[in-house]
C-alpha cells in the first residue's frame, strides 16, 4: 500500500501544469502527469518531478477522447492505492474575433478546456467516492466570469468550467470530496508570447499588484488549495493580483 498522497495532473506539458506537478512532487506526492502533443516538454516535467524521489507516471493523451481518458485513469488506479487529488489544467485558447472563427476553433477549445474536465472527473470520481475522500481542482480563468474580447470561445469554455465546478461540488460534498476552481488572471507563460511589449506594459498598469504572476506561483497556490479542509468547496478562487476586483 502507498502511504503518500497521489495526484493526477493534466496539462503537464504546459508551463502551468508543469509548475503544478513540480510543486506537488516537492510536497512528496506521487504523480500521474498527462500532456498533449509536446512529448519533450512532458518528459522534462517528469524528470524534474523525479528529482524529488516520488513515483511519476506519464501519459500523452487527448483527454477529450473518452476511451483514452478511461484507460489512463484505470491504469493510474492500479498503480496507486488511492487517487487523492485531480488537477485539471489542460487547455488551449484561440485569439480571434468571433466572426473569424470557424467550427473547428469551437470544438478545439471546448474539447480541450471543458470536455477533458468532464472526462477526467467522470472517470476519477468513482474512486474518490469509494474511498470517501479527495480533492478536485479545476484551472479556470477570470475570462470565465468577465469575458474577453477576441477570446469568446475561451471565455465560454472557462465559464463552463466554473459552473461545472460549483455543481459537482454540491454533488460530491456528501462523499467528503472538495471541488474548487482556481481562476487565473495574467500568468507569464508561453501562451501569452504573442503579446507585444506595449500590450504587456499596458496590462501591468491595470493590475494593482503591478506585475504578472509566474507559473510557479500558480503551482504554489494549487498546492495550498489541495491542503485546505474539505469544508472549502464549490468556490471559484480568483488569482489575479487584484486585476478584476
Amino acid at each position: 500500500m502507498d502511504n503518500q498522497a497521489n495526484a493526477i495532473i493534466t496539462g503537464a506539458s504546459g508551463d502551468i501544469g508543469a509548475a503544478i506537478a513540480i510543486e506537488a512532487a516537492k510536497a512528496g506526492m506521487n504523480l500521474a502527469i498527462i500532456g498533449g502533443s509536446n512529448k519533450d516538454a512532458l518528459n522534462e516535467t517528469k524528470d524534474k518531478c523525479l528529482e524529488y524521489g516520488v513515483k511519476v507516471l506519464s501519459y500523452q493523451a487527448a483527454l477529450e477522447n473518452e476511451e483514452e481518458c478511461s484507460r489512463i485513469i484505470r491504469d493510474v488506479s492500479l498503480a496507486f492505492s488511492e487517487i487523492n487529488l485531480l488537477v485539471n489544467c489542460a487547455g488551449v485558447s484561440v485569439v480571434k474575433l468571433l466572426q473569424d472563427c470557424d467550427y473547428s476553433d469551437w470544438t478545439k477549445v471546448i474539447n480541450s478546456n471543458l470536455t477533458s474536465i468532464y472526462n477526467c472527473c467522470h472517470e476519477v470520481t468513482p474512486y474518490m467516492i469509494k474511498q470517501q475522500s479527495g480533492k478536485i481542482i479545476n484551472i479556470s480563468s477570470v475570462w470565465g466570469q468577465h469575458g474577453a474580447s477576441m477570446e469568446v470561445i475561451y471565455s465560454a469554455s472557462k465559464g463552463g468550467v466554473d459552473a461545472f465546478t460549483k455543481a459537482l461540488a454540491k454533488e460530491l460534498a456528501p462523499s467528503n470530496i472538495a471541488v474548487n476552481a482556481l481562476s487565473l488572471g495574467f500568468i507569464d507563460t508561453k501562451m501569452n508570447a504573442h503579446l507585444t511589449d506595449e500590450d504587456r506594459n499596458s496590462l501591468k498598469e491595470e493590475i494593482p499588484i503591478g506585475r504578472f504572476a509566474d507559473a510557479k506561483e500558480v503551482g504554489e497556490a494549487v498546492l495550498t488549495l489541495s491542503q485546505m479542509s474539505n469544508y472549502l468547496t464549490g468556490q471559484i478562487i480568483t488569482f489575479d493580483g487584484g486585476w478584476t476586483v
